[in-house]
C-alpha cells in the first residue's frame, strides 16, 4: 500500500476503497446509510482518517456481537 495514502488524513473515494477493500458501490452505500461518515469539499465527496478509524471499529464490533 501507498504510505502517502497511509497516512493522509482525507481520503478520495478511490483510495478509502483501496483501504477498505470495498467497491465504490459499496462505500457509497455505507455513507448513505451513515455507517461511513464523510464530508464534502466542493465537489469532492472525502472520508477523514478518523471516519475510516470509526467504520473498521464498528465493523469489529458488530463480528464481536455476532460470534
Amino acid at each position: 500500500m501507498n504510505t502517502a495514502i497511509e497516512d493522509a488524513q482525507l481520503y478520495r473515494i478511490t483510495d478509502a476503497m483501496q483501504l477498505l477493500r470495498l467497491s465504490r458501490s459499496l462505500i457509497y452505500d455505507q455513507i448513505r446509510t451513515g455507517r461511513l461518515r464523510s464530508v464534502k469539499q466542493g465537489r469532492a465527496r472525502l472520508i477523514t482518517a478518523n471516519a475510516i478509524r470509526e467504520y473498521i471499529a464498528l465493523l469489529e464490533k458488530e463480528a464481536e456481537e455476532a460470534a
